[in-house]
């Protein structure tokens, strides 16, 4: 428990023993003097409220009159006023209870967004000189290595060139198994280093690495906020001025009409006052997205806002990239094969494919330079030159003064050459060398374990449509799809076709259903942006798809997507339950204060005791990851 809320608690513990004895004082035969008991309870009204009475006149000073501080100071003096001194003070002690149980319980949210700030690195130590200097994480530059020591946390991310450990990634992930990594493996920051000293070579600059993309997000996610909790602000700013006015009108019209009964009036008209404080909506509202936040982020879901949280739960359309989100991403060269007519051996196919593609990042050239390396081959970049990467169809290469070309069918169809129609399942790179078709090289991708199990659950959570959006092959493509249960599937699209076919889904949707797109390379990016939702899977995917995304799946697994609508859904349920008890409640209670059937007491209920109830329920948001 924090200072703040052991002080506030002190303040209303202390209060009470005020009341108890104000209550005494008001019983006792030999106390009964109505200037004693005045005071009596005044003293424990200034106890226990003294600080809203403060906070009030401050906020007066200012212009900003319609509060709850406002609404509790008047409807409290109002009962002082008329010689209810019992129920002024009560009235200010339960609301002081409702606000102790506010403020436990936003710090209680906070506390698991707080648990992802913890990713956080404190420092850095960096070998300079042939010696390790601790630094401040953004003083290390690309390119130098850093010493990390079991139980410390990896600053930055990077390639690990010496040593092995293993790696605890669940501030990251949400995963609790420990991930292994080796020399040549990628880490990333923010995953804290269990077994080995490993020595890592520095890829990003802090500001760039992935626990300080982490960090923005989750500090700006508050900053998004969601619909309801946009209505629920413009609603307190018109009601609170809206019952004031109609409180005024209880306490004076009646009474003039009616030529006498003031005193009831007035007090009819504090008890609405009373009722009327819209603190069960104003917290708890904002409270579930918060928590349903806090949630989503301890299952490895960050969500950059409720906004998105509050619009994953109308999820009417799915749309995935396959490779890398479906997939693996780890491809394999599986067959070499040359043409009959080429002249070529395997070795030949491959080397010369390989060359064309080594400038190339993109997983499909990897898999061929690793397969060319595989035999002890190394790739000599002088003999490479002019490498030009063709978006959406391959690359353009001269390799010992050759031109080859390297890619999908399209780029042969593009340059008049004739190649074979493949029926094989998997990626076909076709090769050809100054003009002349030498073969093709099939490569497959394995499908991530959870990946079926993913379209189940996303059909399951109410999704009209699950289509699969893929460059690849339409015979891969319709492959995959078939195998995961994806009933609609559009293949070998460039990434501008890619945007065409979101821009005719998104058309095709009802008005108020929403449509994700999941993927993770960068050619995803532009598609990220212009969906309902973008979703990028997985903490390591590139740096624009994150950036584009409304959401991140910071580990591989597409099961996620389907865990962050169970969470919308969930948090979106308790947001409703506290909307229609709290209005529900009170209004019943503010027409029953109207006709003089609801006393003060009644008025506390309505609003301590609904404001408490609806902030517990609020809490049960904080468990919608589980």
């Amino acid at each position: 428990m924090t200072k703040k809320l052991k002080k506030r608690l002190y303040r209303i513990l202390l209060g009470a023993a005020a009341f108890a004895v104000a209550i005494a004082v008001s019983r006792l035969v030999v106390w009964q003097n109505d200037n004693v008991t005045l005071l009596a309870f005044l003293a424990a009204y200034l106890i226990v409220g003294g600080d809203v009475v403060k906070q009030a006149a401050r906020n007066i000073a200012g212009g900003q009159i319609f509060d709850e501080n406002f609404l509790m100071m008047i409807a409290t003096v109002g009962a002082f006023l008329v010689g209810e001194y019992p129920e002024g003070v009560a009235v200010m002690l339960f609301y002081q209870v409702g606000e102790w149980f506010q403020s436990y319980a936003v710090n209680k949210s906070r506390k698991s967004i707080r648990a992802l700030m913890d990713i956080r690195p404190d420092f850095a130590a960096v070998i300079r000189q042939g010696e390790t200097v601790v630094v401040d994480p953004d003083q290390v530059r690309v390119g130098e290595t850093i010493v990390v020591k079991p139980g410390e946390r990896i600053p930055l991310d990077g390639v690990v060139s010496k040593g092995s450990t293993t790696l605890d990634t669940m501030a990251l992930t949400g995963e609790s198994l420990p991930r292994e990594a080796a020399e040549n493996d990628t880490v990333i920051s923010g995953c804290v280093n269990m077994t080995g000293v490993v020595e890592i070579c520095v890829t990003k600059e802090y500001g760039e690495s992935t626990v300080s993309r982490i960090l923005e997000l989750v500090e700006n996610a508050s900053s998004r906020k969601s619909e309801s909790e946009n209505f629920i602000t413009k609603f307190a700013r018109y009601y609170t001025p809206a019952v004031v006015i109609l409180a005024v009108l209880l306490a004076v019209i009646p009474p003039l009409i009616l030529g006498g009964g003031w005193y009831d009036w007035i007090y009819r008209a504090l008890t609405f006052l009373v009722i009327s404080c819209p603190c069960a909506l104003v917290i708890s509202i904002p409270l579930s997205f918060f928590g349903g936040l806090g949630g989503a982020g301890k299952a490895g879901i960050l969500i950059k806002g409720s906004n998105y949280l509050e619009a994953m739960a109308s999820t009417e359309v799915v749309v995935m990239d396959k490779t890398g989100t479906l997939t693996k991403g780890n491809f394999a060269v599986h067959s070499v094969v040359p043409s009959a007519d080429s002249g070529v051996s395997e070795e030949e196919l491959l080397t010369l494919t390989a060359f064309a593609e080594s400038g190339s990042n993109h997983p499909i050239a990897l898999s061929l330079r690793q397969a060319y390396e595989a035999g002890g081959n190394r790739l000599d970049a002088a003999k490479v030159s002019d490498i030009q990467e063709l978006s959406g169809y391959g690359v353009s290469a001269t390799v010992d003064g050759k031109r080859i070309l390297a890619g999908n069918s399209r780029l042969m169809e593009t340059n008049n050459i004739a190649c074979e129609q493949i029926r094989e399942t998997g990626t076909v790179v076709h090769t050809a060398c100054d003009g002349r078709y030498l073969g093709y090289i099939t490569i497959v991708d394995e499908l991530k374990p959870d990946a079926k199990e993913a379209i189940a659950a996303l059909y399951k959570n109410g999704v009209k449509d699950v289509v699969m959006l893929t460059g690849d092959r339409k015979e891969t493509a319709e492959s995959v799809a078939e195998e995961l249960g994806i009933r609609k599937v559009y293949a070998e699209l460039l990434p501008g076709d890619k945007v065409d076919r979101m821009e005719a889904l998104l058309a095709e949707k009802s008005p108020k259903g929403k449509l994700v797109f999941v993927g993770d390379g960068i050619n995803d990016a532009p598609v990220l942006a212009r969906a309902d939702i973008g979703i990028a899977m997985g903490g390591m995917g590139s740096d624009a798809a994150i950036e584009a995304a409304d959401i991140v799946i910071m580990t591989d697994e597409p099961s996620r997507i389907a865990k962050a609508m169970v969470i919308s859904k969930r948090t979106l349920a308790i947001v409703k339950q506290n909307i229609v008890f709290a209005i529900g409640v009170k209004v019943l209670v503010l027409l029953l204060a109207a006709l003089g059937l609801a006393s003060m007491w009644a008025a506390v209920f309505a609003d301590v005791g609904v404001a408490v109830i609806a902030i517990l329920n609020a809490m049960r948001a904080l468990r919608a990851y589980q």
